[in-house]
């Protein structure tokens, strides 16, 4: 039986030898072209082949990837709209989940790049963009001794006065800088009738984050000179820096009242209620109020993944 079998592979090879060096099979296949010549023709095509597909794998690859992230990124903001809108007694005016490459330019305009903190610091452009992945990023940089951060604003384009105020963030944990999300007018500067013809409303700002899990809230009015007047409160909270929390104001008539992740911090009508429109900031500060900015390690980034904005329903 083994031998049988050992003659079949015989003829067998045999026969594959007399077909393939046939230079009929050759010519009829491959009119022209000899034994070797086909052989570097084959060689040429499966390079050829091989590269090709390559390519299309990873345009395919890359195409996947950019489907599935615009999908996520759908989905993400679909559900977050949803969410939004089911906020009970209240009307959602203002909504950025900070999807796509670049700032919203109806939305959002980066303040002027100032000096800040006594030249501590200074605003930059460069500092604050979107980094493709539903995030608004707010960083702080040290370039050539120098510290740059970044800060944008709704003035001109979104202004309201009373409503409901909430971000969504991850703060670092850092020391030297400081995180904020507040509201400002220009009646701030005007002197006089208490906070009721503009206030700066800081929603959150952390300057005690080297210190701990604290979190401030504070408003200021009658100008930062001498007639300057503030009221504040720190709140300590477990885990602030660790992850993404909500921070949120209700601003109407009667008073303020500041929450984190969904719980009441601070409730108060310190300076009479501000009565003018504001609109909204997001920044970074760098200065001494905060600690050493020597002992960052920079860059570092808070990452914010939705703004939004209510007012009461009638």
């Amino acid at each position: 039986m083994k031998k049988q079998k050992g003659l079949v592979g015989i003829l067998i090879g045999l026969v594959l030898l007399l077909v393939i060096g046939n230079p009929y099979f050759v010519s009829a296949q491959y009119p022209g072209i000899g034994f070797g010549t086909l052989n570097e023709k084959f060689k040429d095509e499966k390079d050829q082949i091989k590269d090709l597909s390559k390519e299309e794998k990873k345009a395919a690859k890359q195409a996947l990837k950019e489907k599935k992230t615009a999908l996520k990124q759908k989905a993400k903001q679909e559900k977050e709209e949803i969410k939004a809108k089911e906020k009970e007694g209240w009307e959602l005016t203002f909504l950025d989940n900070f999807n796509g490459e670049e700032l919203d330019p109806t939305k959002w305009k980066h303040a002027p790049e100032w000096p800040r903190q006594g030249g501590a610091g200074q605003w930059s452009d460069d500092e604050a963009f979107l980094n493709g992945e539903g995030q608004l990023i707010i960083q702080v940089s040290e370039k050539d001794g120098k510290y740059y951060s970044g800060a944008v604003r709704t003035r001109d384009l979104f202004e309201q006065t009373y409503g409901y105020y909430e971000i969504k963030a991850k703060i670092p944990k850092t020391e030297g800088y400081w995180n904020a999300f507040w509201l400002m007018t220009d009646g701030v500067h005007t002197v006089g009738n208490d906070g009721r013809d503009g206030t700066e409303i800081d929603i959150f700002e952390s300057p005690f984050a080297k210190d701990g899990d604290y979190i401030q809230h504070a408003m200021h009015w009658d100008g930062y000179e001498q007639y300057h007047r503030s009221a504040g409160q720190v709140a300590h909270v477990p885990g602030i820096y660790e992850g993404f929390h909500t921070f949120a104001l209700e601003w109407n008539p009667d008073e303020y009242i500041f929450y984190i992740d969904g719980q009441e911090t601070w409730r108060t009508n310190a300076g009479g209620v501000s009565q003018v429109p504001a609109y909204m900031k997001i920044t970074a500060e760098v200065g001494g109020w905060a600690g050493n900015i020597k002992n960052a390690t920079l860059p570092s980034q808070m990452e914010v993944e939705y703004v939004r904005a209510y007012k009461k329903k009638d």
